[in-house]
């Protein structure tokens, strides 16, 4: 017998694509662990074999613009075909390589991949939903992400060590293809954007809003397709996701520095702290839809912006490991709040027609903040020290906050409440 959730189109839909956001977060997050290993296997400096995150970073940000024109042109299918399909290519490519420069374009390719396969699980899970559930569904997107992302590594570690490190990329290749088949059931989103957009009565798009030159126009251009009384909101969400990757990239790279140098904690130490703020993470996914959905979206994307700021300017004060215990878990807690917050929020003021670029110049915009933050941050560590990032840092998460309660707008729409009916 089937089991009633698959009766659902709807259930049965979310039910695919979660189990795809999970393989997602497993896939290349199984390599982190064999990082040290690849300066032996392929006779490189430690300092070039990270380089993997890098071109997994960069190749991310270059495929962030053809997601965005992929799903708003052709849909929600195509990217949860051909992300997983770039990822098990670049896989494959590394199982038998002698070079490590194809290890790098393979880190490049499986961003690209990336890219596309979460665009493409985004705009078809809001578009199995109302309006007031998508908080819930993007959160659950972010959480069960995360979780693959926390057991990948350990997963990825658990193969190297008791088969090999090549079998690390076999598994990546061999989950890429289960992907690929889940991708061909989920329903193309195109056709419902269209439907949506009728049905709404609005202007259908013009053809150059479709057209093939969609990213090379100005941005101007694009973000005047918003209505004009959330173009400032979309721009102040624009800046907020900007300023929640600079501190969420940077929180993962100098915090271990900073507990090592400053503080003196042992990497089991450092390692719990992280821990403490991944249990917050956790337990917040389900709370953090509902307060998206129900309360407001500025209830998420205001703290999840501002306490982080606090948190930074805090730490240069820190002098222990207890004292470092309720910063780590107020970043937690903000982390927990940014689960599909930003982006819900931005989902609520752009036109279909152009969701998918939109976003994408958003996410795009916002990965320069995350790769930046390391990069910036390790060298403000190495010329004046590891607490002047936070310092420097803490500023910007500040001032997002306050644009966000000054200059964006609540973007949930609540239904109105039904008279009692009288007898």
């Amino acid at each position: 017998m089937i089991p009633a959730i698959f009766k659902n189109k709807t259930a049965r839909g979310l039910t695919i694509l979660y189990v795809s956001t999970l393989m997602a977060g497993l896939g290349w997050s199984m390599v982190f662990p064999i990082i040290p290993r690849l300066t032996d296997e392929f006779n490189v400096s430690a300092g070039v074999a990270v380089q993997i995150v890098t071109f997994f970073g960069l190749g991310r940000i270059v495929g962030t613009p053809v997601a965005g024109m992929v799903v708003d042109r052709i849909g929600s299918r195509l990217a949860l075909i051909a992300g997983p399909v770039l990822v098990g290519l670049g896989g494959l490519a590394s199982i038998f390589t002698p070079w490590f420069l194809v290890i790098l374009a393979a880190a490049f390719l499986v961003g690209v991949g990336e890219s596309l396969w979460a665009f493409g699980r985004e705009i078809a899970g809001i578009d199995l939903v109302n309006q007031d559930q998508r908080g819930r569904v993007l959160s659950g997107f972010h959480g069960i992400h995360g979780a693959g992302l926390a057991v990948g590594p350990l997963f990825g570690g658990i193969l190297a060590d008791a088969i090999g490190l090549r079998v690390v990329f076999v598994a990546i290749a061999v989950e890429s293809v289960a992907a690929v088949a889940l991708g061909t059931m989920v329903a193309n989103s195109r056709r419902q954007a269209r439907v949506a957009v009728e049905a709404s009565g609005a202007p259908a798009p013009t053809k150059t809003s479709r057209s093939p030159v969609g990213w090379a126009r100005s941005i101007k251009g694009l973000v005047m397709e918003i209505n004009p009384g959330f173009r400032t909101t979309y721009i102040t969400l624009v800046f907020a996701t900007f300023a929640g990757f600079l501190f969420r990239n940077g929180y993962q790279s100098l915090l271990p520095v900073f507990a090592d140098q400053e503080l003196g904690l042992s990497s089991t130490e450092i390692g719990a702290l992280f821990s403490f703020a991944g249990i917050i993470v956790l337990l917040l996914t389900l709370p953090a839809g509902f307060i998206i959905d129900k309360v407001g979206r500025k209830w998420a994307t205001v703290p999840s912006t501002a306490l982080p700021g606090i948190a930074f300017l805090l730490v240069p004060f820190a002098h222990s490991f207890l004292f470092m215990v309720p910063l780590v878990i107020m970043m937690g807690v903000a982390n927990g709040l940014s689960l599909g917050s930003l982006a819900t929020s931005t989902y609520d003021v752009i036109p279909a027609a152009a969701r998918g670029r939109l976003q994408a110049l958003r996410r795009a915009i916002a990965d320069v903040g995350g790769i930046g933050a390391p990069a910036l941050g390790g060298l403000l560590t190495n010329l004046y020290g590891p607490t002047v990032p936070f310092v420097v840092y803490a500023p910007i998460l500040l001032l997002a906050g306050l644009a966000l309660v000054f200059g964006a707008k609540e973007t949930l729409v609540k239904k109105p409440k039904e008279s009692p009916i009288e007898s």
